[in-house]
């Protein structure tokens, strides 16, 4: 893996998919791949969490086409995921342990070092305009 004098050297991947179930198992997969091959396997299975939230909620609720985006720049590895729906995500504050739906946005904010959101106006963002919805892990590398 490449290194500047700082440390790693920082990557990025960006996985366009459409709005099919079929999606969240195969970011999932491709998520461990990417992790593993930089070095990181120690971040998957949170990593794997995070992403089958979020890739979940953009595929039950938004009508289109979606995509992820992995960054890695120093301990800190950014999981996103874009969606075309512009509606502000809101984690559901009538949830238990034993729902079967609502949970994402909470399990999110639970497991990830930090989150957040940001509405996508301009075009040039990932895909396109809708939001981006964002969490980050840190490794201790």
């Amino acid at each position: 893996m490449p290194e500047t004098e700082s440390g790693p050297e920082p990557w990025e991947y960006v996985l366009y998919i459409p709005n099919d179930p079929r999606a969240v198992p195969i970011c999932r997969r491709t998520l461990r791949q990417i992790l593993t091959a930089h070095g990181l396997p120690h971040l998957a299975e949170a990593a794997e969490l995070l992403v089958t939230e979020l890739v979940t909620n953009a595929v039950q609720h938004t009508k289109g086409p979606a995509a992820i985006r992995l960054r890695a720049e120093g301990t800190t590895l950014r999981i996103g995921v874009w969606d075309a729906d512009p509606t502000p995500p809101r984690p559901s504050r009538h949830t238990t342990p034993e729902s079967e739906t609502g949970r994402g946005l909470t399990l999110v904010r639970d497991c990830a070092d930090t989150w957040g959101w940001v509405q996508q106006r301009d075009t040039r963002n990932i895909v396109g305009t809708g939001k981006y919805i964002w969490c980050e892990l840190t490794s201790a590398a």
